[in-house]
């Protein structure tokens, strides 16, 4: 019925038909990658963000540590100080 030269041929395009569907379903990856990409980096701009800020609440924890630091130095004093006499 077919000749070796008939099925090799057929068996060619059934090769380059399966190349074909697959390199066009690499593409749309393309889209997926950008999509997931783009996600990626709003995520990272996120995390970035978080981190910045929880810098900046431990400094300010950092220095209102100090002030009641200082402020803790002052009231010892002040209760040990000797008492008044009120006048009058």
């Amino acid at each position: 019925m077919f000749s070796k030269k008939h099925l090799t041929t057929v068996r060619s395009l059934g090769v380059a038909a399966v190349v074909a569907m697959g390199l066009a379903s690499c593409a749309t990856y393309d889209d997926d990658f950008a999509r997931i990409n783009t996600r990626l980096d709003t995520l990272d701009s996120r995390v970035q963000d978080a981190a910045q800020s929880a810098e900046s609440a431990n400094q300010a924890a950092q220095r209102a540590n100090s002030r009641l630091d200082a402020l803790e130095g002052r009231v010892q004093r002040l209760e040990s100080s000797p008492g008044r006499v009120p006048r009058g």
